[in-house]
């Protein structure tokens, strides 16, 4: 369990119930929607609105608490600001597992980001494919 407050803190947001609430869900889900998110804040705070949830994740994002993840052809997923990683997506289950990274990668990436002259600010790698549950089901 986050110190949510704190982090929110940090960014220079005020921690209001509403931006909590929001890193909560986020929390326990991992990899969640907006939609998602919203259909479970409001299982608590009936009276919070889709809009005010959207405001808020834009908002933490913009200020580096959150993390948009593009999924292709899906809606965006947000997770709690961490190191860069991998993440794997299974397009049959939707499963989103975080990898980190190796040294390896780490280093191709790096001597791409060199030899194009490019700053590096983060990097996201997802990584589509079948995970293993969804592999033995299409076996059966």
């Amino acid at each position: 369990m986050q110190n949510y407050a704190e982090m929110i803190k940090k960014s220079g947001l005020k921690a209001t119930f509403q931006r909590m609430t929001i890193l909560s869900v986020i929390d326990k889900f991992g990899h969640v929607s907006i939609d998602e998110i919203y259909e479970e804040v409001k299982k608590t705070h009936p009276t919070l609105s889709l809009a005010t949830v959207y405001k808020n994740i834009l908002n933490m994002v913009s200020h580096n608490v959150l993390i948009e993840v593009p999924i292709a052809g899906q809606k965006s997923r947000y997770e709690l600001k961490k190191p860069d990683h991998i993440h794997l997506i299974c397009t049959n289950c939707d499963l989103m597992v975080d990898l980190d990274p190796n040294l390896a990668i780490q280093s191709t990436l790096a001597e791409i980001a060199q030899r194009e002259d490019f700053k590096v600010s983060s990097t996201q790698i997802n990584i589509y494919g079948i995970c293993s549950k969804c592999s033995l089901k299409d076996v059966s």
